[in-house]
C-alpha cells in the first residue's frame, strides 16, 4: 500500500489524492500539518523523506519515495494505465500537458502557502491585498483556460475527454482555491461545468479537503 504525506488543503496533495482515487489504489494519509509547530514539512524527519520539504510526498511499497505531483501522477499512469490520465494521439497528450503545466506552473507557485506566507510575513501586507493578489492571479490564468476549454468538443463533460484525465485532476484544487478565495466563476462557463461534473464522481468528492482525516486541524 502506498504512504502519501499529505495535508488536507494543499492542492498539490488533492491532486494526487484524486489520481490515487481514479486508479483505485489504496492508500495511507500520514497527515502533514503546514502551520503547526511552524510546519511540520520543516521538521527534519520530514526533510530525511523530502529535501524540498514540499507536500505531497509518496512513499512506495520498497521505501521508494517520490515527490512532485505532475511526477507522482505519471508515474501512476505508467504503472497502472487504466484508466488513463491522457489521450493515445501526441497531439492531444501535448494539449492536455500544456493545460495541466499552466496550472502547476504558472497559477498554482505565486500562490502556494509559501507566497502568500512570505506576502504577510514578511512584506507585511494586509489580509485584503493578499486575497486581491490571489483573485488576480486565479483569475489570469482562469481567463486563459476559459478560452481553451471553449474549444472542445461539444457534449464533452470533462477537459479533453469523456473521462476525467491530467488536465481535471489539475483544475479542480484549483477551482477549489479560487472558490475558498471568493472567485467569482460566472465568467467561466466552461471551468465550472467541468468542476461540477467531476464533483459528481466519487474519486472527486472523496478526495476533496473537507473529507481528508485532518482536515479542520
Amino acid at each position: 500500500m502506498f504512504e502519501l504525506y499529505t495535508y488536507w488543503r494543499s492542492s498539490a496533495a488533492y491532486r494526487v489524492r484524486i489520481g490515487l482515487a481514479l486508479k483505485r489504489q489504496e492508500y495511507k494519509s500520514i497527515p502533514t500539518h503546514l502551520l503547526r509547530n511552524g510546519g511540520e514539512h520543516r521538521a527534519e524527519q520530514y526533510a530525511n523523506i523530502n529535501p524540498q520539504m514540499l507536500i505531497p510526498a509518496l512513499a512506495l511499497s520498497d521505501n521508494q519515495i517520490l515527490t512532485q505531483s505532475l511526477a507522482i501522477l505519471e508515474y501512476l499512469d505508467e504503472i497502472y494505465p487504466e484508466p488513463a490520465f491522457y489521450p493515445a494521439l501526441p497531439i492531444e497528450r501535448a494539449r492536455v500537458r500544456a493545460f495541466a503545466h499552466a496550472i502547476a506552473m504558472d497559477i498554482h507557485p505565486i500562490n502556494n502557502l509559501r507566497v502568500l506566507s512570505y506576502l504577510k510575513d514578511s512584506l507585511d501586507i494586509a489580509d485584503k491585498q493578499q486575497k486581491s493578489w490571489y483573485q488576480h492571479w486565479i483569475n489570469t490564468g482562469f481567463r486563459a483556460a476559459e478560452s481553451q476549454l471553449a474549444e472542445r468538443h461539444k457534449g464533452q463533460l470533462f477537459c479533453f475527454a469523456n473521462a476525467p484525465g491530467m488536465a481535471d485532476i489539475f483544475l479542480i484544487p484549483q477551482v477549489y482555491n479560487a472558490l475558498r478565495f471568493d472567485v467569482d466563476l460566472a465568467p467561466y462557463p466552461n471551468i465550472t461545468q467541468i468542476y461540477n461534473a467531476c464533483m459528481s464522481l466519487t474519486s472527486f468528492a472523496e478526495s476533496q479537503p473537507e473529507t481528508q482525516p485532518d482536515a479542520h486541524t
